[in-house]
């Protein structure tokens, strides 16, 4: 009997003193929490670039920038209003539609959520469309006829065009849009109000139960 809890006693001494050992070893696993980094998550979305949309955005920037290139040839006008007015506009869609284009070819649109971009999108391809379009009439009726002003007239035309179709796109992705959240709010109305009624199903875990 001796000799047995003299055993037991041994191994109760040597499993506390492998946890001692353990517990003060250098090469104990530590459990210190590991932070996760996370990235802004920009990459190139080539399916957009690829897309109708993303094409179209693509060609507006080229024409406009090529429609403002044409304008800045001139260097001689009277009167001059056309001419800056076209100026202006070719400038200012260039500029709207490559941040535009730059936002929704690397996704960075998705991280600013407070931003309806179906809607800014919308409203920049109609105003773009209808301002190119009077900039160039208005640039033909008032030119001398330079190589620089014609050429800024037919490449604005063909952008207000470009930005036309745009317009037609996006006005249906903003109908469509706008029909599946009212959709969504009205299917969570009708679910909260079945709740508030005591409607909604019991689990099918607890009716195998029942039955």
């Amino acid at each position: 009997m001796r000799n047995a809890e003299e055993v037991d006693g041994f191994e109760g001494e040597a499993s506390n003193t492998s946890m001692m050992s353990g517990a003060s070893s250098p090469y104990q696993p530590t459990t210190e929490p590991v932070v996760a980094t996370h990235g802004l998550g920009i990459r190139c979305d080539t399916d957009y670039l690829r897309s109708a949309l993303g094409i179209l955005k693509m060609v507006e920037v080229i024409l406009a920038l090529i429609a403002f290139i044409c304008i800045e040839t001139v260097k001689e006008c009277l009167p001059c209003g056309g001419l800056y007015f076209f100026e202006f506009v070719s400038c200012t869609a260039f500029v709207i539609t490559g941040v535009l284009l730059l936002m929704f070819s690397l996704n960075l649109h998705t991280k600013v959520l407070q931003i309806n971009w179906n809607l800014t999108d919308l409203v920049n391809t109609v105003i773009s469309a209808i301002v190119f379009f009077i900039a160039s009439i208005v640039l033909a009726a008032m030119n001398h006829k330079r190589k620089g002003e014609v050429a800024a007239v037919v490449f604005g035309f063909l952008a207000a065009g470009a930005y036309s179709v745009n317009s037609y796109l996006a006005i249906k992705i903003w109908r469509l849009a706008s029909r599946r959240q009212a959709g969504g709010q009205s299917s969570e109305y009708t679910r909260a109000r079945s709740e508030s009624r005591g409607e909604v199903d019991s689990r099918p875990e607890i009716q195998r139960l029942e039955g």
